[in-house]
């Protein structure tokens, strides 16, 4: 298999992290592109919420560009690649930074969109136990990654995409399938 960089796509509660479960069954290290945000809040003593993630998300790609999150990972990533490691990228956000990896790595990195309709994702925001959201906030939310910092692209242009509708164990098929057709290519 050519690919040794996955990165998952997909808008707020498609289920990138439940999909994350998977690769890091098949022996992937996982970069998270959001940890960085999180750091972020921790350094500056700002509450885990939304509005104060999208603070800093902004923040951070007014400071390095709408690369920031690929650039300020890059050197994770070849750290992981040097040592002959499987790597996924858990929410690659930007089409800047989809571009910026894809020049990086060329054929080495496959991306795998994940898309779940609206009101599934917005009844899970509603219901995760972690940073739970509104209707309204995931719409805000939404909006925000799509107007802000490019989320469309690197799912419109995934080489693969994922319909997210029924159970963990339909959506780890359908990944297992995708990985499979890597492996005869």
């Amino acid at each position: 298999m050519k690919n040794i960089i996955i990165a998952l796509v997909g808008l707020c509660g498609s289920g990138k992290s439940v999909a994350a479960e998977y690769f890091v069954n098949e022996d992937y290290h996982v970069i998270h592109f959001g940890g960085i945000t999180m750091d972020e809040m921790k350094k500056q003593n700002l509450a885990v919420c939304e509005e104060n993630e999208r603070q800093v998300r902004e923040e951070l790609r007014n400071s390095y560009g709408m690369g920031a999150y690929a650039t300020l990972s890059i050197p994770k990533i070849d750290a992981l690649l040097k040592d002959e490691k499987k790597v996924l990228i858990d929410g690659l956000y930007s089409f800047t930074e989809y571009k910026i990896l894809k020049e990086k790595y060329k054929d080495g990195l496959m991306v795998i969109a994940i898309y779940t309709p609206k009101a599934i994702r917005y009844k899970r925001l509603s219901e995760r136990a972690v940073r739970p959201l509104t209707p309204q906030k995931a719409m805000e939310r939404d909006f925000a990654e799509i107007d802000n910092i490019e989320k469309g692209g690197p799912i419109a242009i995934a080489d693969h995409t994922v319909i997210n509708t029924g159970s963990k164990e339909q959506l780890f098929k359908s990944l297992e399938e995708i990985m499979g057709e890597q492996e005869h290519v």
